[in-house]
């Protein structure tokens, strides 16, 4: 064999000749030496999380995870035409932009328990998404926060010991067992109110009615339910007695039975938050119930227009939890023409840098305009519309 000269079929491999990427956008990351030219020499971190759109893999996720959820955060109905069949109330040019986009947030239990339940605050005391969906760990939590801390500790920790000491381990945040026992003695007088409330008020509870309740009893401001309540954010829990809620109640029903919790209505009402929206985003931070429960609600109107997923799930087992946006857009729940976003990421690590750099940063500006300082976030939706739509279907039934 001469090896004079390469063979011809491995130049051809190796020199392939390349088509042009012109206009694409170039990888470059970050220059730390920018800190030798800015003020005191700081890292400006606005710029750093810019810089993640161009930098690749996940952190190019989370670039276009910020540009879709300020394109929530943007639109008006007066970016769009005067339908045909539009109502009188929403023609005038004034009413179209003061129409937002209604956002559903979802998140599973472990995010109230971790700091992400700060984020979450934020985001209903100034009344940033009109509806919440989560499980009963994420409901509870909230509360049990009030009245006792959890602590950080380790993944490591020994389970057998853990459980000697009355300790309780969420990944590697710790909760004492005597907070759900102080949880339990703040629940049950309440359950009590509300048994009563049922028998002589005739009072019809629901899940969405009971979360409501409890923010106003807690009357803590750094209970996410608490500013749900004062800002009238509707916050959904079809499982709600998975978790110590359902303990709770389930101890109650022997001590007073009878308390009627009606997931009916509750259903009625989230489906009809997303019919009655002129346009939707979603949220979905983690998988199982709180995503499919938002996204099924969207295939009622032909699907979401904006969408943002974060978690760590995979496809490859069928999983709702695990799915690509894409999966969402066969069933509908996603629209056709949309430009959805997931983020293969741990929550806790990439939400705050994300509402940094959208909810905070509007709330900023807004703030920054001596005008609007005081003026209360536009309802984003239908909230009477939806309410008297939902009553309707309900005397129905």
């Amino acid at each position: 064999m001469s090896m004079e000269k390469a063979p011809t079929a491995a130049l051809q491999a190796v020199f392939q000749p390349s088509q042009s990427l012109e206009g694409s956008t170039v990888v470059k990351g970050f220059d730390f030496n920018s800190i030798l030219t800015t003020p005191g020499h700081k890292v400006d971190f606005e710029a750093l999380l810019s810089s993640f759109k161009c930098s690749g893999y996940q952190a190019t996720n989370v670039g276009k995870a910020i540009d879709e959820i300020n394109r929530m955060l943007s639109w008006r109905l007066s970016d769009e035409p005067v339908a045909a069949d539009e109502s009188d109330e929403l023609r005038s040019p004034d009413a179209r932009a003061a129409q937002r986009c209604k956002i559903f947030l979802g998140y599973t239990s472990n995010m109230i328990s971790s700091g992400l339940r700060e984020t979450f605050r934020f985001l209903a005391e100034h009344k940033m998404v009109q509806c919440i969906v989560t499980t009963a760990g994420g409901v509870e939590e909230d509360f049990i926060k009030c009245l006792a801390p959890t602590y950080v500790g380790d993944f490591a920790l020994d389970g057998r010991q853990l459980r000697q000491r009355g300790i309780n381990r969420i990944g590697n945040l710790l909760v004492p067992n005597d907070n759900y026992c102080k949880f339990e003695d703040w629940l049950m007088p309440i359950l009590d109110q509300m048994l009563l409330e049922q028998n002589t008020l005739g009072t019809r509870w629901t899940p969405s009615k009971l979360i409501r309740r409890l923010g106003k009893e807690i009357n803590h401001p750094d209970s996410v339910y608490y500013w749900c309540f004062k800002n009238d954010i509707d916050v959904y829990c079809p499982a709600l007695t998975d978790g110590s809620l359902g303990d709770m109640i389930y101890f109650h029903a022997y001590r007073s039975p009878g308390l009627v919790i009606d997931l009916v209505a509750d259903i009625v009402s989230v489906n009809s938050q997303a019919v009655f929206a002129k346009k939707t985003g979603v949220i979905v931070l983690g998988g199982g119930l709180v995503k499919h429960h938002i996204m099924n609600a969207n295939l009622m109107r032909n699907g979401a227009d904006f969408a943002v997923y974060i978690n760590t799930g995979q496809e490859f087992d069928g999983s709702d939890s695990g799915a690509r946006p894409d999966e969402a857009v066969s069933w509908g729940k996603i629209r056709i023409d949309a430009n959805p976003v997931k983020v293969y990421s741990e929550a806790s690590v990439v939400f705050p840098l994300i509402v940094a750099e959208t909810f905070a940063k509007q709330l900023a500006a807004t703030l920054s305009q001596p005008s609007q300082a005081n003026v209360a976030p536009v309802d984003a939706g239908c909230s009477k519309q939806c309410s008297d739509a939902a009553d309707r279907r309900l005397t129905s039934v």
